[in-house]
């Protein structure tokens, strides 16, 4: 795969396309973007090759499998050149979906999923708060998610 190879509008069409819907078939996918459905499956190989594509995932709406509490976590390093070993301690625990290195007050911003303030207690004080190199954090209960989406790609 040559390295300087470009998106051009078509590659752009296709992950559009498939951002709306990711089990569309590739070839609707190919009728929409006006090409064959062999030029949708090469396309999406060099896409992935590329690593602009990292694979498909399943949208799970977590609160209605119980785990009803979402927060964000403000963490403060006793230094920061520990993020990456912190950060793959917390990695380890299952309800932290996501981690973040941030300049500003906190060191990291980590996302976690709960099934109760109880449970997030637990999360907290039995497995965050026991991580070297974590000196203390800072919990962002969220009441409501009004958005969460990709940035829309235009061709």
């Amino acid at each position: 795969m040559p390295d300087h190879y470009e998106i051009d509008n078509v590659d752009l069409k296709i992950l559009s396309l498939l951002q709306h819907n990711a089990k569309k078939p590739y070839t609707e996918i190919a009728k929409a973007a006006f090409v064959s459905s062999g030029t949708v499956h090469v396309r999406m190989s060099k896409l992935e090759k590329m690593g602009i594509v990292k694979g498909a995932s399943l949208d799970l709406n977590l609160n209605k499998l119980g785990y009803t509490v979402s927060s964000f976590l403000g963490v403060f390093l006793s230094k920061s050149s520990l993020y990456d070993k912190v950060a793959n301690q917390l990695k380890k625990i299952k309800e932290i979906t996501s981690i973040h290195y941030t300049t500003g007050n906190y060191s990291m911003f980590v996302r976690i999923y709960a099934k109760s303030t109880d449970h997030l207690k637990d999360i907290l004080h039995d497995k965050i708060q026991k991580v070297d190199g974590i000196e203390r954090t800072e919990t962002f209960v969220i009441l409501e998610e009004t958005l969460s989406r990709s940035i829309e790609l235009s061709d």
